[in-house]
């Protein structure tokens, strides 16, 4: 977008956008055995932030969440789940903004709709890394991959948020499967344990977790190995979509 119209869309945009509401996107990739999460660098500003937006006034919340989606990875059709809802009088920093505005020689008055106290509506996805054109938008100037354990300093609450997506990630994962979005097409039984393990935070037996799995009947084993590997190749595996799809409606039993 360029200036003039960004300028615009700050100075009109209350007359499109719900007031005082938004969302904040938790996305989620697994990458050389890393989960990783989409951030954002805020332009003039030493912070970084979640992918979000503002809901346009005849926008389904839903959709509205999508459509950040789409901005920031190129892809539809992926894993989104609403989590919570975060509320904090006093968690829209106004001060924040007014600068990092300033800083691009823009003034608004103190009782403009960008300076209000909003609500964000939180969801997390899970895509597949390497389908992601990590893309920033009009207040960034880098849109990047960065691992959950290594993280930059984040803008008013959206550590919380991003902290609170991976511990209902964590609970999901106890009754529902987790890997579809996250994994290619053909994967391993260590790639999947890895990323079962990296979710969690801790180490699973491999016996127990290779029996577990399989008997979700969640997945197809192929009569392909894993190619350039130094020692016995192990199978490669993929995802049985309808047993999937069930097993995200239905959920699992047991727990990890």
């Amino acid at each position: 977008m360029a200036r003039k119209d960004f300028k615009d869309f700050i100075i009109e945009g209350a007359e499109v956008y719900l007031p005082s509401l938004s969302i904040d996107c938790v996305i989620f990739g697994f990458h050389d055995n890393q989960l990783k999460v989409l951030l954002l660098k805020m332009k003039k500003a030493t912070q970084w932030s979640l992918p979000g937006g503002f809901i346009f006034k005849n926008e389904d919340v839903d959709e509205a969440a999508k459509r950040v989606l789409k901005e920031r990875t190129g892809l539809s059709q992926i894993f989104l789940h609403q989590f919570n809802v975060f509320g904090q009088p006093r968690r829209s920093d106004s001060n924040f903004h007014r600068r990092v505005l300033k800083k691009d020689g823009i003034e608004l008055k103190d009782d403009h709709w960008l300076f209000r106290r909003f609500v964000t509506i939180g969801y997390y996805a899970l895509v597949e890394y390497s389908f992601v054109n990590p893309t920033p938008d009009n207040f960034s100037e880098f849109c990047m991959w960065r691992d959950v354990n290594d993280l930059p300093e984040l803008m008013m609450d959206h550590r919380q948020i991003l902290d609170k997506a991976l511990q209902t990630l964590r609970q999901h994962l106890n009754a529902h499967p987790v890997g579809y979005n996250l994994l290619p097409v053909k994967f391993t039984m260590p790639q999947l344990q890895k990323l079962y393990e990296t979710i969690l935070n801790k180490n699973l037996d491999r016996r127990n977790f290779q029996r577990k799995i399989l008997s979700y009947g969640i997945l197809k084993r192929l009569k392909e190995v894993k190619k350039g590997v130094a020692h016995k190749a192990p199978y490669l595996y993929t995802f049985d979509v309808r047993s999937y799809e069930k097993a995200l409606n239905d959920g699992l039993q047991g727990g990890w």
